[in-house]
């Protein structure tokens, strides 16, 4: 399973590079996949003309509950060894750790748009129960790490990105202990007036919730987000009815611990780092 997914990863990273390579060339306007109007897309990968539209297609596309969450399942699977491999492991070199953020932030940003795309709802929901500095954070950490997956590596080399810590046999330090840099302004001339809004509010992201935070800050906090969200999707209660009523158990690094009280869940705020879990 897991090698298949490293393929489909693979896959899905060189089609990623050509859609940002070709971003210069995306039209402002595209057609509705449900009804075909033609609609002013307000995110990158809008596919509807709106919150209807996109409910119709998925009620008609709808699969095999069971399998859908089997896949689900396992992509949060592999995004939690990603991100909790950040803390365990020390990186071997430089390569070695700019790689493993690398599969972290791809896998995030794949679990994000997979649960905004086919669960909104409980994206939603979890989303607004958050207290609003906490929410504030949410979204700015996972805006800044599409900024990551866009430009990394395509645009700008991983070393401009990462500032990496000495984490060498003894240091008592993982690849979790490595900080985001702050960046210049990306050139954004060449994108169409859309995409400029886009890519200069995912680089101002970037600047407000990852620059100069550590690795597992950043991932500590919407990986607890992105779990909570699938422990809170039909889909999820389609498997295990009882998911629901699990509380989860994850602590992110100094910030961002996920608690259940009252059925209000939200991502409480500590003072004190604790250990990255998955």
């Amino acid at each position: 399973m897991f090698a298949y997914a490293h393929r489909m990863r693979s896959m899905s990273m060189l089609a990623c590079a050509n859609s940002v390579r070709s971003m210069g060339r995306v039209a402002d306007t595209r057609a509705c996949e449900q009804c075909g109007i033609v609609f002013t897309p307000r995110r990158e990968h809008a596919r509807f003309c709106c919150a209807a539209c996109r409910i119709a297609w998925n009620q008609e596309h709808a699969g095999d509950p069971e399998a859908e969450s089997s896949a689900l399942d396992w992509s949060i699977t592999a995004m939690c060894e990603a991100v909790g491999r950040l803390a365990r492991e020390q990186a071997r070199d430089q390569a070695h750790g700019f790689a493993a953020i690398s599969d972290a932030v791809w896998w995030v940003t794949l679990v994000d748009a997979t649960l905004v795309r086919y669960h909104h709802q409980a994206y939603e929901a979890v989303m607004r129960a958050q207290d609003p500095e906490a929410r504030r954070a949410v979204e700015g950490t996972l805006a800044g790490l599409r900024f990551v997956r866009n430009w990394m590596r395509y645009h700008a080399d991983p070393a401009d990105f990462i500032r990496p810590e000495h984490s060498g046999p003894g240091s008592g330090h993982g690849i979790a202990a490595w900080r985001w840099r702050s960046l210049p302004e990306p050139a954004l001339a060449s994108l169409p007036p859309r995409g400029q809004a886009w890519e200069g509010t995912r680089y101002r992201a970037y600047q407000a919730q990852l620059a100069t935070d550590t690795i597992g800050e950043t991932f500590g906090r919407v990986a607890a987000f992105l779990k909570l969200v699938f422990a809170n999707s039909a889909v999820a209660g389609a498997v295990d009815p009882h998911l629901h009523d699990m509380p989860p158990h994850f602590t992110g690094i100094d910030r961002g611990h996920v608690v259940h009280v009252s059925d209000d869940l939200r991502l409480e705020d500590h003072s004190h780092p604790a250990a990255l879990q998955t």
